[in-house]
């Protein structure tokens, strides 16, 4: 797979993310539901606590990419949704540690939402990948 960023500005790479992508060279897509903070059950873990959602929520998307045989490296595209933006963004180093260590910074859009689907998810992340 072959991706070329474009980014007719630079200030979203600041934030860890390209305006867009050219993917070429794709044989597979991965459309994935948004990955939320549960365990192996679907149960709502770490309630109020929007770091740790975090990052379960990108464990949990992790493992979805894994059983695809695919990585966060093959990540195309992001939809993040949180109840709190601010916290949420107070807490993106968490995308940054993952998808900046693999050189990765796929096109993302962050949305705010009054709640999501089980009360007491505070962060859902969906994504979209290609091999």
């Amino acid at each position: 797979m072959q991706r070329t960023a474009v980014n007719p500005w630079d200030w979203s790479l600041k934030l860890g993310y390209n305006q867009a992508e050219i993917i070429e060279g794709t044989s597979r897509q991965l459309i994935c539901a948004g990955q939320t903070a549960v365990d192996a059950e679907g149960n709502p873990q770490h309630a109020g606590d929007m770091r740790v959602q975090i990052s379960l929520a990108l464990d949990n998307l992790e493992a979805v990419l894994a059983k695809a045989d695919m990585s966060l490296s093959n990540v195309i595209r992001l939809v993040v949704y949180a109840t709190d933006v601010d916290e949420a963004l107070k807490n993106f180093d968490l995308l940054g540690m993952r998808f900046g260590s693999i050189q990765c910074a796929p096109p993302m859009t962050l949305l705010g939402v009054t709640r999501l689907a089980i009360p007491g998810l505070l962060f859902e992340i969906e994504a979209t990948a290609a091999a």
